[in-house]
């Protein structure tokens, strides 16, 4: 039994026991209710106080029965307490309640379905970038972990809309449904579509029919950590160089070059300015342009320009990116 049961049965029966002594001493003294209250916890809590009125030989064997059932239930409740204070159950109890209410006020953070070996690398990630984000696995080990690393969680099966609910969905800037198993992704994929249809959702596929169930179920990108692993892989053997400055690139834990995206709203002072403005409003270089219509323009020419929705890969050192983001008035997208 764990403690917080020991605690409540512990605290029920103490009570039970109060309304019997009450209702005893009311039906066989025939005592108003609160001499017969006071009666019972004098005699039950044994500090000694004389009797309010003199007992009849009924009152007395009643009262025998109330100390040893009394004493018994009382010391019962108060060694769970203890138990349940020393063992630490009343802070953890506390710090569910701050975790609780933290996730209530999440705004703009990420929802992380999954915390095996893939979500624990992606939280990982978002710690190291300052992205504020939610946690979600059913499993009691997982949670143990996230736990441990400090990590916001909820203890839930993620294809519950329930559960996408207390993880503040309607406030979430995307979700991340990185479960091992494809069908609990297309099934969390589903649930926070119908929840959200505007959300950006990214899930993990382990194979070709996985991956277009996950679209067709509302994925706005789908990624296959085998396939991504094995080009990795092929990169580094090919080209080592490359994968290194592009690692050191689209970290923030990298020495002096940093790579953003920056999407373009509605009123952002960059739509209708051509590449040739930008270059002279920043000293961060564009890589390429990602237009609405979903092409990309690499390394976009000089006359080339800038309309909204668009989003532009940046590169530039932290300071750079900072100051085009105050100047030009970027927003940073979900992609």
């Amino acid at each position: 039994m764990n403690r917080s049961r020991m605690v409540l049965r512990g605290a029920g029966a103490f009570l039970a026991i109060i309304a019997i002594g009450i209702i005893g001493y009311m039906a066989i003294e025939g005592w108003p209710f609160l001499d017969s209250l006071y009666m019972t916890i004098i005699t039950i809590t044994t500090v000694g106080f004389a009797e309010v009125h003199p007992l009849t030989t009924g009152g007395r064997v009643f009262t025998i029965f109330l100390i040893v059932g009394g004493v018994g239930g009382a010391l019962y409740a108060v060694t769970g307490i203890i138990q349940y204070v020393v063992e630490g159950n009343l802070g953890a109890t506390w710090e569910k309640r701050r975790m609780k209410d933290k996730i209530t006020h999440l705004k703009e953070h990420f929802i992380l379905c999954g915390f095996g070996r893939v979500g624990e690398e992606i939280a990982r990630t978002f710690k190291e970038e300052g992205v504020p984000f939610v946690t979600i696995d059913n499993k009691t080990d997982s949670i143990a972990r996230a736990e441990q690393a400090g990590y916001l969680y909820i203890e839930g099966d993620a294809t519950r809309d329930e559960i996408l609910k207390e993880a503040v969905i309607g406030h979430a800037r995307g979700l991340v449904a990185a479960v091992g198993s494809d069908a609990e992704n297309t099934y969390i994929t589903l649930s926070a579509r119908g929840l959200r249809p505007d959300l950006f959702i990214e899930a993990r596929a382990s194979s070709q029919e996985a991956e277009k169930k996950l679209e067709r179920a509302g994925a706005n990108r789908i990624v296959s950590p085998n396939n991504i692993g094995a080009r990795r892989m092929a990169m580094l053997a090919l080209r080592p160089a490359v994968v290194d400055f592009i690692d050191n690139v689209s970290h923030r834990g990298g020495p002096d070059l940093l790579m953003e995206n920056v999407a373009i709203s509605n009123d952002s002072s960059l739509v209708g300015q051509t590449m040739a403005d930008f270059r002279q409003c920043s000293k961060a270089n564009i890589l390429a342009v990602s237009k609405k219509s979903g092409e990309l323009i690499a390394n976009p020419p000089e006359e080339e320009k800038i309309e909204e929705g668009d989003t532009l890969i940046i590169i530039g050192t932290g300071e750079q990116l900072a100051s085009l983001e105050f100047v030009c008035e970027g927003v940073k997208s979900n992609e």
